[in-house]
């Protein structure tokens, strides 16, 4: 076998390649920027063809359906109604960060859901300080929807537990539901 030539040696070690490897490439490329070009779409001539088209393009098809409000359905378990419970309850943050539990429980009760199955903590510590946060439950079939907010949790958050041994949903003393 003859040994190598320079040039050969040195595009190896390099990664030039021969003037007829390059033409290939560069004939490859020249056809894919050719094939590109006639299948995008012509350029707009005007910022209102533009918007035309880009209105066009973003109404959406006759098979998208809107996204229906979620509702209460008490015919199925905690988890199917979470959504519903977090829309009720992130309702009444967006009007009131810093809302007290009755505005939870109020705006649940006028949703639908059964003010005999709630439970709230305090609003405020034993020595009337502001609680860092306030949870709220709604017993549900058989589970619990519970709710929570306030600084030191970093907003709402809510989740669907079992019922505790106790019969209840939130651990320790809550507050009487009486108004």
């Amino acid at each position: 076998m003859p040994a190598p030539s320079d040039r050969e040696t040195r595009s190896r070690r390099t990664g030039i390649r021969s003037p007829r490897t390059g033409s290939a490439l560069l004939l490859g490329l020249a056809v894919t920027v050719s094939l590109a070009a006639c299948s995008a779409a012509p350029a707009a001539t005007s910022s209102s063809t533009a918007t035309a088209s880009a209105s066009a393009s973003a109404r959406p098809t006759a098979s998208a359906a809107p996204i229906p409000a979620p509702q209460l359905q008490p015919e199925k378990d905690a988890a199917a109604n979470l959504t519903y419970f977090d829309s009720v309850a992130t309702a009444v943050v967006t009007a009131d960060e810093n809302a007290g539990g009755r505005a939870f429980v109020d705006a649940l009760g006028a949703s639908g859901f059964d003010r005999a199955q709630m439970e709230v903590t305090f609003d405020e510590t034993n020595i009337d300080l502001p609680a860092d946060s306030i949870q709220f439950s709604v017993r549900f079939n058989g589970e619990c929807l519970i709710g929570q907010n306030g600084p030191a949790t970093g907003g709402y958050h809510s989740a669907v537990t079992a019922i505790l041994a106790s019969g209840t949903c939130l651990v320790g003393a809550t507050r009487q539901i009486d108004w």
